[in-house]
C-alpha cells in the first residue's frame, strides 16, 4: 500500500466513450473512468482489450491511427479536451509514454530526454534543474547519459522514455504497459520509480498494464477492461482479494494457482459478465 492517498478532486474523466478505427471498428464499447489529483490509477486487461486505445483517445493520439471518440466525453479538469491535438495535451499537462519505448535510437540518453522539454519555454536553467532530477529517480540513465539509445538495455530505454515525459513537466503520465518485455526485477524497479515519482513529485498517473499482478500492488485504483467494456473496478487492494480476479487474472483460486490453460478455460464462466 502507498503512503499517500489520492485526492478526491478528478483531473481526468472519461465518460461512456466509444471508439471507431477506420469507420466501422468498434473498440470500445462505453468505456468510464476517473484518474483522481495524486493517484496512481490502473487499467488492467489482456493484450487487446483496448488499454492502449483508451490511453490514445484520452492523449489525443488515435486521429494519426483513423481512429475517432465517436461517443461520449473526456475532461481534463472539467475542461473537454477531445478538440484539442496531442501538443495542446502535453502543454496543459498530460502527456502519455507510448507502449513499447519508442526513444531515438540514433540520439544519446541525454538528448532524448532533453526532447521531452521541447515546448517548453522557462528557460535552460529551469530545463536543467529537472534533468538533474530526472538523473535524481534514474541514476542509471546519468551514467549512460552519453550513450546512444539504441544501444541501450530494454530497462535502460522504458527509464528513458518516462524520464523524457518528466521533462515536459508532467501533471499527469498515461504509461502504456510499463513492464512489457523486462525482467521481473527491472519491472519492480520501475514500478517503484513510478510509485516515489507520485508521492514525492504529486505526478498523477494513469497506468495501463497486463501484469495485474504488480499493478494492483502500486496503484491505489483499478479498472479492469475486457472486449473494450470496463467490466470491473475498485479500490486496488480490494480488487487483489477478489476471488473473480485472483481466478482469472493472477491466476488464483481457493483450489490454489491455476495454469495459464485452466484460466483460459475458465473465462466462459465469469460472473460479472453472465
Amino acid at each position: 500500500m502507498l503512503d499517500a492517498a489520492p485526492s478526491d478532486e478528478a483531473l481526468l474523466e472519461v465518460n461512456n466513450i466509444e471508439v471507431i478505427y477506420d469507420h466501422v471498428i468498434l473498440v470500445l464499447k462505453g468505456v468510464s473512468l476517473a484518474v483522481p489529483k495524486g493517484g496512481i490509477t490502473a487499467l488492467l486487461g489482456g493484450n487487446g482489450a483496448g488499454k492502449t486505445t483508451t490511453l490514445k483517445a484520452i492523449s489525443n493520439l488515435l486521429r494519426s491511427e483513423r481512429g475517432e471518440v465517436t461517443k461520449g466525453t473526456i475532461r481534463y479538469r472539467g475542461e473537454s479536451i477531445q478538440e484539442m491535438d496531442a501538443a495542446t495535451m502535453v502543454k496543459k499537462g498530460v502527456i502519455q509514454v507510448m507502449e513499447g519505448r519508442h526513444c531515438f535510437e540514433h540520439l544519446t540518453v541525454e538528448e532524448n530526454l532533453m526532447t521531452g522539454a521541447y515546448t517548453r519555454r522557462d528557460g535552460r536553467a529551469e530545463i536543467e534543474k529537472d534533468l538533474d532530477l530526472v538523473y535524481t529517480y534514474f541514476p542509471r540513465l546519468k551514467e549512460r547519459r552519453k550513450s546512444q539509445a539504441g544501444y541501450t538495455s530494454g530497462g535502460e530505454q522504458q527509464m528513458t522514455a518516462i524520464g523524457r515525459a518528466l521533462m515536459s513537466r508532467p501533471e499527469t503520465i498515461l504509461l502504456d504497459e510499463p513492464s512489457m518485455g523486462l525482467a521481473p526485477q527491472l519491472v519492480e524497479e520501475i514500478f517503484t520509480i513510478v510509485k516515489n515519482l507520485n508521492e514525492q513529485e504529486g505526478v498523477s498517473f494513469l497506468l495501463a498494464e497486463q501484469n495485474t499482478n504488480v499493478a494492483l500492488r502500486f496503484a491505489h485504483y483499478g479498472y479492469i477492461l475486457e472486449s473494450g467494456r470496463i467490466v470491473m473496478d475498485g479500490p486496488a487492494a480490494d480488487l487483489r482479494e477478489n476471488p473473480d480476479v485472483k481466478e482469472f487474472y493472477l491466476g488464483v483460486s481457493d483450489e490454489g494457482r491455476k495454469s495459464f490453460r485452466d484460466v483460459r478455460s475458465y473465462r466462459r464462466r465469469k460472473r460479472w459478465l453472465s
